[in-house]
């Protein structure tokens, strides 16, 4: 149901009109009053928001010249269905918003509703602020007690975005499984440091979609770029604390909006088009674009982790609670969104439609894609995420890849996803890596794997392409380091080098780390080109590393999350050994295409 703003708010309808209006205007379609978020219109806005039991919901509007100034607060109707509508008339894209919720504050019943705490729309297709942790946006400072201090002046603001883009005829490359070569990388780290780029362009979309940066991609011979976490992203206050940040982007707080960190725009509705003109511009090339996206877990962490928008609204909608309403943790991140709760599973099918219809991305990578098919804590193949994907006439035509694992019980799942989707496989990493480092005890599970990993896939009637072959990934050793190391080396992350995987399956050729000895290096090279040849000969689909074609290390970090320097970054500059590697590579993927 609508609410009409009345005339108690025509001095900020005045000043929301006599804005500058956008250069384009969004059609004047019916409003679904169905969908969440901000629906622009041609008269207005229509916000809607899930939080059944809330006492009230208001949309609270910023100044966009001056993103922590409140300007108003508009009250919503709550309908049937436990959803709050409002209409702002007038109200144009571009505008500053968020929600704030009140009902009763009750941690140990599931409940946390504080009408101190902005919160960030679940749907918000752009976001404008910092986005880093803050004390304001702490929750409580004890179970027992709400948090008093506003947090809105620092929260990030969602913005309302008109979704026309001049897509110039764009068409989907569609490749088949059989000829997709998927090269994983990090939009900042791939382009941050390319010397054909102008300065304002690295480490961007706009840098991605570059002709020099599109054009080493299709010389490389890749089909697909896996790129991490483009979702709008907070950098932990742990990290924050060490001077870090969170790199990879595995810290979800807005499952629509680009991070806009990595937009060469400044402007939001640019930055949305911004990532619109780099899919367009690599579908061009015939190069696909598969999203890391994470859906298992979410930035708000455990009790004691910031108010952000999903606890603020739902709680025990969103995520999988516990004894006293305690967040269980199956991702090792605080919490786990219950993907088989209704409106949790209604906000992820929402988002990876929005991604494919709207952003014409190509497909997903799932982290910890076990955790999506948990009925509370049982892993099921017919659970419903894998029901609702498998209906879906959007979703079921597109890419679909698992990482098949997560931390909570039973939570090791190759093999165990259903039609039509493809994992990661671990244990095809894992046995050729044994192999070329030397175990003898390895060979028959190297032959396996080799041959398209049956023994784990045709059980159920998946062929070999069900497996996406990988030796290394962001997670873990580069494919120089499983060769130069026989232990991790994660000193520079501030934790002891207790963090990351010690089962590496590395071997040091002898010598720990960097060397000028001239025969390990000569034989680390020769393993790294043993170790390829196998990947690229294997059945299944292949799956490269940023920065493994040039020789990339990491100085022995394993798990370089929150290293958003030089240690992660991709050094362009040419080197013998780098130019031959890229030089092997280039020509394996040109055998493999042959035949």
């Amino acid at each position: 149901m609508k609410h009409v703003i009345s005339s108690v708010l025509s001095k900020s309808i005045a000043l929301l009109r006599s804005r500058p209006a956008p250069s384009r205007t969004t059609p004047d379609v019916a409003w679904d009053s169905t969908a969440l978020g901000a629906s622009p219109s041609a008269d207005g806005v229509h916000f809607a928001v899930h939080a059944p039991y809330a006492t009230g919901v208001y949309v609270a509007l910023y100044d966009p010249a001056l993103p922590e100034r409140e300007t108003e607060r508009l009250p919503m109707q709550r309908d049937e269905n436990g959803v709050w509508h409002a209409f702002a008339a007038g109200l144009l894209p571009g505008a500053l918003y968020g929600f704030r919720a009140s009902g009763p504050w009750n941690p140990v019943g599931g409940h946390w509703f504080n009408e101190h705490k902005l919160l960030l729309d679940p749907y918000a297709k752009a976001t404008v602020g910092e986005p880093s942790w803050r004390a304001e946006m702490q929750g409580a400072t004890a179970l027992a007690a709400p948090d008093t201090q506003d947090s809105g002046p620092v929260m990030l603001k969602a913005v309302v975005i008109d979704d026309a883009f001049d897509w110039a005829g764009d068409v989907p490359p569609s490749t088949s499984w059989d000829d997709t070569l998927i090269y994983e990388l990090h939009v900042k780290g791939f382009t941050i440091r390319h010397p054909a780029l102008p300065e304002s362009s690295r480490g961007t979309y706009a840098g991605l979609a570059h002709p020099a940066v599109v054009g080493e991609l299709t010389a490389l011979g890749v089909t697909a770029v896996q790129l991490l976490p483009v979702h709008q992203h907070l950098d932990d206050g742990f990290l924050a604390l060490r001077g870090l940040g969170n790199y990879w982007g595995y810290n979800t707080m807005g499952f629509f909006a680009p991070h806009h960190s990595y937009a060469q725009a400044r402007e939001p509705q640019a930055q949305v088009d911004e990532f619109k003109t780099m899919v367009r511009e690599l579908h061009r090339a015939g190069i696909e674009i598969i999203l890391d996206v994470v859906y298992n877990h979410t930035a708000e962490g455990d009790e004691k982790g910031p108010l952000l928008n999903l606890r603020g609204l739902d709680n025990a909608g969103y995520y999988l609670l516990g004894q006293d309403a305690h967040t269980v943790n199956y991702t090792g991140c605080g919490n786990t969104v219950n993907a088989a709760s209704p409106i949790a599973l209604r906000l992820i099918m929402d988002s990876m439609r929005y991604w494919v219809e709207q952003m014409h991305v190509d497909g997903f990578r799932f982290d910890l894609g076990a955790t999506l098919g948990r009925r509370g804590e049982v892993f099921d193949a017919a659970a419903p995420f894998f029901q609702a994907v498998a209906q879906d006439p959007v979703l079921r035509k597109i890419k679909l890849i698992a990482e098949p694992w997560d931390t909570g019980p039973n939570g090791y799942q190759v093999g165990g996803f259903p039609k039509p989707w493809h994992e990661l496989n671990g244990r095809y990493r894992d046995k050729v890596r044994r192999y070329w480092a030397g175990d003898a005890t390895a060979t028959a599970a190297f032959a396996k794997r080799l041959c398209g990993s049956q023994d784990i896939f045709a059980p159920s009637g998946r062929s070999p392409l069900s497996s996406i072959n990988l030796l290394t990934s962001h997670d873990g050793f580069t494919l120089r380091d499983l060769w130069s190391y026989n232990h991790k080396h994660n000193e520079q992350n501030g934790e002891q080098n207790r963090d990351g995987d010690d089962n590496n399956h590395s071997w040091n050729c002898g010598i720990e780390g960097e060397t000028p000895d001239v025969a390990v290096n000569a034989l680390r090279r020769r393993l790294a080109r043993s170790a390829l040849a196998t990947l690229f000969c294997s059945l299944g689909v292949p799956f490269l590393t940023m920065g493994d074609e040039r020789w990339r290390t990491q100085g022995g970090n394993n798990n370089a999350y929150c290293q958003d320097n030089e240690v992660s970054w991709l050094d362009w500059a040419p080197a013998d050994e780098s130019t031959a590697m890229r030089s092997f590579v280039t020509q394996l993927l040109r055998f493999r295409r042959a035949h």
